[in-house]
């Protein structure tokens, strides 16, 4: 909501406020800070988990994933795992249990409704589908099984949705182009998974960033699938086709290596290229520190882990969330900065290997907002979260 429509709200009668977006309302209830992060795009309701009965210890913890076809959604579901097995040793949690539908919505659907047959006791998901999963989330809900979704929302009001603004995030990686180009340019766009809400969103903002720079010329838009050998395939058979000059890439992923690689083979300029950081592309950044050109973010497997935990351990703990869906800051990472994030383990070979953000993008005292009850997750500490080189 932006800030005119929050200063408006105070003069509203009760009929007036009744006919603002849910949205409006919804966010209303929370601390500045956190009204700050949500724009008019982002779907957001009260709650369904006030006074819900959560299920009783030692708690069966179920995550559904839709696709573990590259290192980030891996690492990931590695880090979730490290921590809830942590909760296992603690005798809060009975046991874990991973499904992966590989992309297929339909067979995601079947297996959160195993899991709703097997009595998990919460279930977690980055899901394949914004709408297709309402249903059984809402299954799940009345059978008494709080779900989770982190990185991908949903429209169910029966879900709890942590997640970045990538509305904003795919806007603020259009505008970090046109600010470096300063004028008129040519860009090519990779987009993630066609028809992911993620992606969806993702390519919203960047055209809404094009469209108030009109001197930029998109000259195309590829997918990249979110995975390397994808992306750079795609990347080289449109350089081999357009002989045009490419001032910037617009992507929003962690294979800004792989696009530099690309480039370079393919006898082409080195472009500005957006995107999530990743070890490899630091390891590249090491060894190409004149030419690699980056302006990014770093939206971090392991900060989705940390951020999917602490939502459903302290639902599961009886704290009542305040809205649906909750939005994580993403930190800003310019050229400049690379130095800061760059570990000694980190080579053009660590495709596999994700920084960790310095400070958490998201701390305990920001989150303690979203919940009514919000206090300290129980079996948590930031500092705890691997070095990247120690495995």
């Amino acid at each position: 909501m932006n800030i005119a429509l929050r200063t408006l709200l105070c003069g509203l009668t009760l009929p007036a406020l009744a006919a603002l977006p849910a949205a409006a309302q919804s966010i209303d209830v929370l601390p500045d800070e956190l009204k700050a992060l949500y724009t008019d795009n982002i779907p957001v309701g009260p709650s369904a988990y006030d006074g819900f009965e959560m299920p009783a210890q030692p708690w069966k913890w179920c995550h559904s994933e839709s696709y573990m076809g590259n290192p980030w959604r891996v690492s990931m579901t590695n880090e979730l795992e490290r921590l809830v097995n942590g909760a296992i040793e603690a005798g809060v949690v009975e046991s874990f249990e991973l499904s992966d539908s590989n992309g297929d919505v339909t067979q995601q659907i079947a297996q959160i409704r195993a899991f709703i047959d097997k009595g998990c006791s919460v279930i977690t998901t980055i899901a394949g589908s914004s709408t297709a999963l309402n249903d059984v989330i809402e299954d799940a809900f009345n059978a008494g099984i709080p779900v989770v979704t982190t990185a991908s929302a949903v429209t169910s009001p029966y879900a709890f949705n942590i997640q970045h603004n990538h509305n904003v995030w795919g806007y603020d990686m259009g505008i970090g182009v046109a600010d470096y180009l300063g004028g008129p340019g040519n860009v090519l766009m990779v987009e993630g998974i066609p028809g992911s809400p993620i992606v969806e969103h993702e390519n919203s903002g960047g055209y809404r960033a094009f469209e108030e720079h009109p001197e930029i010329t998109i000259l195309g838009k590829v997918s990249g699938m979110w995975t390397a050998n994808v992306t750079k395939n795609v990347v080289l058979q449109f350089l081999a086709t357009n002989a045009s000059p490419i001032d910037a890439v617009w992507t929003t992923g962690s294979e800004t290596r792989v696009i530099a690689e690309a480039f370079t083979e393919a006898g082409r300029d080195q472009p500005l290229i957006t995107g999530s950081m990743s070890g490899d592309a630091l390891g590249y950044w090491k060894e190409n520190k004149d030419t690699f050109k980056y302006y990014g973010g770093a939206i971090l497997p392991t900060v989705a882990a940390h951020n999917t935990f602490r939502a459903a351990l302290r639902l599961l703990e009886g704290q009542e969330p305040l809205v649906n869906t909750i939005l994580v800051p993403v930190p800003e990472i310019r050229g400049e900065d690379l130095g800061e994030w760059a570990a000694e383990c980190m080579t053009v070979e660590s495709g596999s290997i994700f920084p960790v953000a310095p400070v958490e993008p998201l701390s305990e005292e920001s989150m303690n907002g979203y919940f009514r009850n919000g206090a300290a997750t129980p079996l948590y500490d930031y500092a705890t979260t691997p070095d990247p080189c120690a495995g």
